[in-house]
């Protein structure tokens, strides 16, 4: 299963990625990081809709966010 984590250290709550998520699952938490903000997250709920295509990570200016993706199947069985 595809997913990302959100290193809560690092995200100023920008919220760019909720921008680009292709499934919309990327919500502004209700929790503060140390620094004060409010950090972006996936609800649990909607945590396997992750497609894993890492545009929130490529758009996050902090490097806040950590893409682990799915492997696919190999075809042909060899």
């Amino acid at each position: 299963m595809s997913r990302i984590e959100v290193l809560e250290d690092r995200c100023k709550g920008c919220l760019l990625c909720t921008t680009v998520c292709p499934v919309q699952i990327i919500v502004q938490s209700q929790r503060f990081n140390q620094n004060g903000y409010k950090v972006a997250e996936v609800p649990e709920e909607n945590k396997e809709k992750c497609t894993g295509c890492a545009s929130c990570a490529l758009i996050c200016p902090d490097l806040a966010i950590r893409v682990y993706k799915t492997p696919k199947a190999k075809k042909g069985g060899k």
